[in-house]
């Protein structure tokens, strides 16, 4: 008698994961494309198509939209670098190819939808809380992948800062994009970088 429940139960339970897959991708593209302002969770509900009671059993209040954004965009980075990571292992040029994968963690939805955050919490204090620890995972996940890809030893002294340095660079090379197309001075500068960094990083 109790297999029933259990049986009946986790559809629901898949449904329901799919439903909040649903709203984080949407609320991806909302934040994105409408910001802080316009990416209410009605406005979410409605790019997911999902009831707005349904979006506010998983997400009451926007900041918690926020919280579970903040994972989600983690979750999408990670995903992202993990189906290049075979690639980037081996062949000529790649630690350029590596630092072109690290440059594309600050382009494209996912970070104009960070950078809509981070704008709107700088001037709302209780945003600000709320994603300060979620906002210091992200850049963890960030660096080590980097750490990862570039496939360093950060035992050795100023690897880490390196590491940072180059995802500092990374994120104001994705910021001089959102105006206007920068792919040429992007590629002379990622090519001259990697030049740098297989000349000063210790490879493990």
């Amino acid at each position: 008698m109790t297999a029933v429940p259990m049986i009946s139960r986790e559809p629901r339970q898949d449904r329901s994961r799919a439903t909040r897959q649903r709203l984080l991708s949407a609320a991806v593209q909302c934040m994105a494309e409408l910001g802080w302002s316009g990416a209410t969770v009605a406005v979410v509900a409605e790019r997911a198509g999902v009831s707005r009671g349904a979006a506010q059993h998983h997400f009451p209040t926007r900041e918690d939209l926020v919280a579970g954004l903040i994972g989600h965009m983690s979750e999408v980075r990670a995903a992202e670098i993990g189906d290049l990571a075979d690639d980037l292992r081996t062949g000529p040029r790649r630690t350029e190819k590596v630092l072109s994968a690290l440059v594309e963690l600050y382009r494209g939805p996912v970070f104009r939808a960070a950078l809509h955050l981070w704008v709107a919490a700088a001037a709302d204090e209780g945003l600000r809380e709320r994603m300060r620890p979620l906002e210091a995972e992200l850049g963890r996940v960030a660096h080590r992948m980097a750490v990862e890809l570039l496939r360093v030893d950060e035992k050795q002294p100023g690897t880490r800062e390196t590491v940072q340095a180059t995802l500092d660079l990374a994120r104001g090379l994705g910021l001089a994009e959102l105006l206007h197309d920068d792919t040429g001075r992007r590629h002379r500068v990622l090519r001259q970088w990697a030049r740098t960094l297989d000349l000063v990083l210790p490879a493990k």
